[in-house]
């Protein structure tokens, strides 16, 4: 099965995110959607695009299991999800930021998950409930290297 992301325009409808106040999480990063992106990096963090592959191959992001990506040493990549050659030609880094952080409001039945909640997720093993999958440093790595993917490979 190939999951199909839709892109969902919001208009010019602005939606915020409040912080988790679970005691024990990791501390989330307050974000606004603008239309279909979060425009601003998280916490105005700078990512890092060799800490950001470094999570996309790894088991941090388990970005593999789902997508194909240019990291050719990793044998076993994904089709469930778009592939992510040519990524940074077909997305902003806002768009980017909104499928990490809040995939859901783009398609309600996406099987992406939000890696930057605590809230609302389902099925979280008692270890890891109230901590995100990705610190705000870490999704904005990632957005950093997926950026550096470029059509022809550059």
């Amino acid at each position: 099965m190939r999951m199909v992301l839709a892109v969902l325009v919001l208009g010019t409808a602005s939606l915020s995110a409040t912080r988790s106040d679970t005691a024990d999480s990791e501390p989330l990063a307050i974000y606004q959607i603008v239309n279909d992106s979060i425009p601003k990096p998280l916490d105005g963090l700078a990512g890092d695009p060799e800490r950001g592959r470094a999570i996309v191959a790894g088991r941090a992001g388990n970005c593999l299991a789902c997508h194909h990506a240019p990291i050719p040493e990793e044998p076993f990549h994904g089709d469930l999800g778009p592939p992510l050659e040519g990524i940074g030609d077909r997305a902003t880094a806002g768009m980017l930021r909104l499928r990490l952080v809040a995939p859901r409001t783009l398609n309600p039945d996406t099987v992406m998950p939000a890696f930057h909640q605590v809230d609302g997720l389902q099925r979280v093993a008692p270890q890891h409930r109230g901590r995100p999958i990705l610190s705000a440093q870490e999704v904005e790595d990632v957005i950093a290297f997926l950026l550096t993917l470029r059509a022809d490979g550059r």
